[in-house]
């Protein structure tokens, strides 16, 4: 367990939210909402004059009439309240409180900054931390807390810094969706108090994070951080994306957080330096946590891809090239290991192979034994595999496992191996399509095997090519 001051505020053995409530839409009742969905084991205390009782749960008035101490406030009033509730939570023994309160120095309004700063007084007088205001706070799944009812129970390795609310649930269920499983996720808002530099320290020594996402409109204290990430990136896989490098995307950041953008040249040669990871969108940071979360270190850029046919051969042939792998030709070893297994283009075919040319050929070798050749070949640092979707309503239907048997994937362990996928949107009219369902039966298949998918050839050598550098960087 670590040592750092954060972990006891963010393991609380009592929650209240403050201005519980039984509307639906509002804040304080999905925050209650998520707490019963994830079974919180600890006391939670709903808290609003304006209730008795919500979803079977005893409300009190005010935090003073809650029966015992309290670790952990949520806090769902307007601004101009929260000053109110300080002197009650430090009665109550509070340790941290997470303002998902907003309307202050995000609005650019004077007055609104200022009672922040009076709020951050007088909770510094009082002892009690912040986290926020203007944030959705903590997903803590092995602690059975949770800012959205909808969120995965089960733990993972994976620790997200955001500065943004809805960004992080975005980001969670992309990632989650893929097999990605958190540690623990916590979103910071205006930073008032604790900061990226917190809570970036915290999770770089926290044993329960393997790997650290992170979105960032601006910092408090820039040495301190470059510090901080450096030494985070030695010892983890540090991703980062940066909000607000363009003009109108700085005045997006302002109103959001009211944080500064600052120079965007500024920021990625800090990250570059520090040994972090860069990534440009949410799609990116998923593929990226899916590939550092399944996979184990890629030692090379040379790759080899098997599957695909004509043009898509070629195509992915040249975007493996842009994002920096080496495509290189196919070794003679393997091409003699191809004759003597009867495929008559083995002095043609190249890399990336296109099996569906043997199939013309009369050729008894599929998509599975391929890979097993260039698998076990000391030329190729990974792989990349095309897995072709059914095209025809009229194919014969098979299982999920069926499917996955042409490929031999089990056998794959000699090489880092990536999967492309194709995630097509869907008609109303195809939901129920047997082979819609098949491949949604797949994906669950590949996540239990560990082996990471991606929706395109480009998205896979990307990240990819990123785990190369980051690897190599630190070794």
């Amino acid at each position: 367990m670590s040592t750092h001051t954060l972990e006891e505020i963010l393991r609380p053995q009592s929650i209240a939210v403050v201005g519980a409530s039984g509307d639906p839409s509002a804040g304080g009742r999905n925050f209650t909402t998520a707490l019963l969905a994830q079974g919180y084991s600890g006391k939670i205390y709903l808290v609003n004059p304006k209730y008795s009782e919500i979803m079977g749960s005893k409300v009190y008035p005010s935090l003073k009439e809650v029966p015992g101490p309290i670790d952990y406030v949520i806090s769902c009033v307007p601004a101009s309240e929260v000053l109110n509730i300080l002197e009650s939570c430090s009665q109550k023994g509070v340790k941290a409180i997470h303002l998902y309160t907003a309307h202050f120095s995000e609005t650019g309004r004077q007055e609104a900054a200022e009672l922040e700063q009076r709020i951050l007084k007088e909770a510094r007088k009082r002892g009690i931390r912040l986290i926020g205001p203007n944030c959705v706070g903590l997903y803590y799944p092995q602690q059975r807390i949770s800012f959205g009812d909808d969120l995965p129970k089960e733990s993972g390795s994976v620790g997200l810094i955001s500065q943004t609310g809805g960004g992080a649930s975005n980001l969670i269920h992309l990632a989650s969706l893929r097999g990605v499983r958190f540690s623990k996720a916590i979103s910071y808002g205006n930073a008032l108090d604790l900061n990226e530099c917190d809570f970036l320290e915290y999770l770089s020594q926290d044993p329960e994070t393997k790997i650290i996402l992170m979105y960032i409109e601006g910092v408090k204290d820039g040495k301190r951080f470059f510090n901080i990430l450096r030494q985070a990136a030695s010892t983890k896989p540090v991703i980062i994306i940066k909000g607000g490098k363009g003009k109108s995307g700085a005045r997006a950041v302002a109103s959001h957080t009211a944080s500064l953008a600052g120079s965007v040249k500024i920021w990625e040669t800090v990250v570059t330096q520090a040994g972090a990871v860069s990534a440009k969108s949410l799609d990116e940071m998923a593929d990226l946590a899916v590939s550092f979360y399944f996979l184990p270190p890629i030692q090379g850029p040379r790759v080899g891809v098997v599957g695909g046919g004509g043009g898509a051969s070629v195509l992915a042939a040249d975007q493996c090239e842009e994002a920096g792998l080496d495509v290189i030709p196919l070794p003679t070893e393997v091409r003699e290991e191809l004759r003597s297994k009867g495929i008559p283009t083995w002095d043609w075919v190249g890399n990336p192979a296109d099996v569906s040319v043997w199939g013309w050929s009369g050729a008894d070798l599929g998509v599975g034994d391929t890979l097993q050749i260039l698998a076990r070949n000391r030329n190729f640092d990974l792989l990349i595999i095309f897995m072709r979707e059914p095209h025809h309503r009229n194919e014969q239907r098979i299982s999920a496992e069926t499917y996955l048997e042409q490929y031999n994937l089990k056998e794959i362990n000699q090489k880092p191996l990536l999967a492309v996928l194709p995630d097509k949107s869907l008609g109303i009219n195809d939901y129920d399509d047997w082979r819609w369902k098949l491949m949604s039966e797949v994906r669950t298949q590949l996540i239990a095997a560990n082996i990471p998918f991606y929706p395109t050839i480009g998205r896979a050598a990307k990240a990819a090519r990123k785990l190369i550098d980051y690897y190599q960087k630190r070794g």
